[in-house]
């Protein structure tokens, strides 16, 4: 069994800390008075109702410190504010006890009336010097810290400025109305007169993706080195990451949207130790789902989402190619919903292994849905690609086959496609292969400089799939709305400047085989709009399943590049297998 440290603060523990320091910094601020009144020599006979007045004393500054919370501040936090709202209790208790004494007088004579004036002012300096003590002891031995300057004034400051920071902080600077106000004893300057030797930034602002880059921004360019986020949830600080700058952070996620459609649910996720599958899968656990069904080839990757979730779940180790199966552990589970996350994504391994790809990718995804449909799955939900979209590689032209299925398979299961770019931050992207370079001191490989991509943080691309989904209703293909593309080169040459590294670090190597200089996200016009402005519906792609059907049966028969690629340029009319070099 583990003891609870004695030593650890609590509200009581800290109460009755200050009442005890209270009573004996009062009682010796009493006889003090009573010594300069007296000119330190004290008749006996006024001694007779020292601790009667003494006692009055206490349980007014007793009362009137409560009613002010002041038992409550944490002695190293307090500050201004909580100094003048002492000044006032104090007031109000010598106050009172003015009054009493007026009133009972007869009871309490002898005794010497500016003796409570001058406590009052001994107990000014001495309780109100001993409350703010610890605070100036560790703001002291913070000044050995490095400096550093708050970017915002606002409540979230307030919270770090009452943690213990490794930073001396020097100013606290913003824009707008709170320029020259004050804020915990720093005055608030103006942002844009910011500059000096300060290498340090702490950004409590919330700020958008614009703002958040036009800051850093200038921050870099006054010659601040280190730039760190406030994060008040955690209560911590943290390095700002490219993430942070691309994060898109949609407006319009409805998290009760998502709650509704996977609260109580059975939930089946292919690919579920992936980087799409494994985020979907906590996402899943936090929004209540009742089981979790993960489903991969890959042991260590279930291995690794299986330790990091709490909730009742089951894994199963197998190839979605293989029908028998996948359809035993469907048949079995009977899930709720499906979500199908398992596929083979690096393009250029695809372009080497191109029967793979059509086994896994297509095949795979044909299985699924047909066993879903079978088995009467309420919801099933393909994970798709900006690459679907005009594919020039296999790997995209296997995924537009999966859509194409996925729109035009008869059934009652409701079925649809989420289609977005890139997450960032999932295995074999390129922020951690550019994060990796750095740390080794290597050149970073851009394949081209004109090449663009669209990026989203895999929780927020999550939660958006999710939030689609509970739109499903006929065979849909949603589209995520990820933002103005981003230039690769673009992106290298910001990691560099965030890591104090030269912005000309980079190599062009020239594209790989079947990579585009630019992804998209449509066919054609969007048919529609849903409710919210980051969730698009493509435009409906009808296709004899019995053709198709009899097409992909022959597609995962063949073996040579050649002939697969024609097959599937029969299925994807706008596949265009190019060499865009």
């Amino acid at each position: 069994m583990r003891l609870s440290n004695p030593f650890k603060p609590t509200k009581l523990k800290r109460a009755v800390f200050f009442i005890i320091a209270d009573a004996l910094i009062s009682l010796f601020t009493l006889f003090l008075a009573y010594l300069l009144r007296f000119n330190f020599s004290i008749p006996p006979e006024y001694l007779k109702n020292f601790f009667y007045i003494y006692l009055i004393i206490m349980e007014a500054k007793i009362f009137y410190y409560y009613i002010f919370n002041l038992y409550f501040v944490s002695w190293r936090f307090f500050s201004l504010y909580e100094l003048k709202r002492f000044a006032v209790a104090t007031l109000l208790a010598y106050v009172s006890v003015g009054v009493l004494l007026l009133i009972f007088r007869d009871f309490f004579i002898p005794y010497p009336r500016s003796v409570i004036i001058i406590d009052f002012f001994l107990s000014l300096i001495f309780l109100g010097a001993f409350r703010i003590s610890k605070r100036l002891l560790i703001e002291k031995i913070s000044t050995q810290d490095p400096p550093a300057v708050i970017i915002g004034a606002n409540q979230k400051t307030v919270s770090l400025l009452k943690q213990n920071i490794p930073y001396s902080v020097t100013g606290i600077y913003d824009t707008g109305e709170l320029v020259n106000t004050y804020l915990h004893g720093y005055k608030v300057k103006d942002f844009n007169t910011f500059g000096g030797e300060i290498k340090t930034a702490l950004i409590t602002k919330e700020l958008t993706q614009r703002e958040l880059n036009k800051t850093v921004d200038f921050l870099k360019s006054k010659g601040v080195e280190e730039i760190k986020l406030y994060s008040p949830f955690e209560e911590k600080l943290k390095s700002i990451s490219i993430e942070d700058l691309l994060a898109r952070k949609p407006k319009d996620l409805d998290k009760d949207a998502i709650k509704s459609f996977v609260k109580n649910k059975k939930i089946l996720i292919t690919g579920g130790g992936g980087s799409i599958g494994s985020e979907i899968a906590r996402l899943c656990e936090r929004y209540g789902a009742r089981e979790l069904i993960l489903v991969d080839n890959c042991e260590y990757n279930l291995y690794k989402i299986d330790e990091g979730l709490n909730i009742q779940r089951k894994n199963h180790l197998i190839d979605i190619s293989k029908y028998e199966e996948i359809k035993r552990v469907i048949s079995q589970e009977l899930p709720d919903i499906v979500i199908h996350a398992a596929a083979y994504k690096h393009v250029h391994l695809c372009e080497q292994n191109p029967r793979s790809a059509v086994i896994n990718n297509i095949l795979g995804t044909k299985n699924v849905i047909d066993l879903c449909v079978k088995y009467g799955v309420k919801n099933f939900i393909l994970i798709s690609t900006d690459k679907a979209v005009r594919p020039t590689n296999i790997m995209g032209a296997t995924k537009r086959v999966c859509e194409i299925y996925a729109q035009n398979v008869p059934g009652d299961t409701k079925i649809a496609a989420v289609r977005f770019g890139n997450v960032l931050g999932s295995s074999g992207s390129v922020v951690p292969k550019f994060k990796k370079f750095i740390e080794e001191g290597r050149p970073l490989p851009v394949t081209h400089p004109n090449i663009t991509r669209y990026f989203m943080l895999v929780s927020e691309a999550c939660e958006l799939v999710l939030q689609a989904g509970s739109l499903a209703k006929n065979r849909e293909i949603f589209i995520l709305d990820m933002g103005k593309p981003v230039k690769i080169a673009d992106l290298a040459k910001k990691m560099l400047k965030l890591s104090g590294k030269s912005e000309e670090n980079i190599i062009f190597t020239g594209l790989r085989d079947g990579e585009k200089l630019y992804e998209e996200l449509l066919i054609d016009e969007v048919e529609k709009k849903t409710r919210y402005e980051s969730i698009y519906v493509a435009s409906a792609s009808r296709y004899d399943i019995d053709k198709l059907n009899k097409q992909i049966n022959s597609l995962i028969k063949l073996t040579k590049k050649e002939d697969i690629i024609k097959k599937l340029k029969e299925i994807v009319k706008e596949y265009n297998p190019k060499d865009e070099k």
